[in-house]
């Protein structure tokens, strides 16, 4: 299940532009469309693309503040850990979540409308899921780098 560096070319065309079709794909890397359509379909096959989404734009949405927020549980049996993770799914405004080492237990990546919005999240959301110790917050102030794209 190896990929070459004409597969990473069309994972970062299509990681950048999902509607890319294969006519396009083939038209930039000079290629013909029946390898891609051939490379697409294996490289769906084997799992490196898992799906294809839409990127939102959280502005006009009035989506404007971005908050990193690290959460330490009080007990850290696996059955906290594994609730914890279940109970954030439920929760909108967590746009990530993962468990981590060091000094917390978790980080969300959490995007709101502002600082009210964060408020209300904080207080009436995250504190309802049980088993939270503490809740520390890191607000962006600048987005100096956004990408999912592998290498770039």
């Amino acid at each position: 299940m190896d990929i070459d560096p004409v597969d990473l070319k069309i994972l970062k065309l299509l990681k950048k532009d999902g509607m890319m079709t294969n006519r396009q794909i083939a038209v930039e890397l000079n290629l013909t469309t029946t390898p891609i359509h051939e490379r697409i379909k294996r490289l769906r096959r084997d799992g490196f693309i898992e799906k294809y989404t839409i990127e939102l734009n959280r502005k006009k949405l009035n989506k404007n503040l971005i908050v990193f927020c690290n959460v330490s549980l009080k007990e850290h049996a696996q059955q906290f850990l594994t609730q914890f993770e279940k109970d954030v799914q439920t929760v909108p405004e967590v746009v990530e979540c993962y468990c981590v080492s060091g000094g917390s237990d978790f980080l969300l990546k959490v995007i709101v409308s502002d600082m009210e919005e964060y408020k209300d999240f904080i207080l009436n959301k995250l504190a309802a899921i049980s088993n939270i110790g503490s809740a520390q917050s890191h607000f962006v102030i600048t987005e100096a780098k956004h990408s999912s794209i592998i290498g770039e």
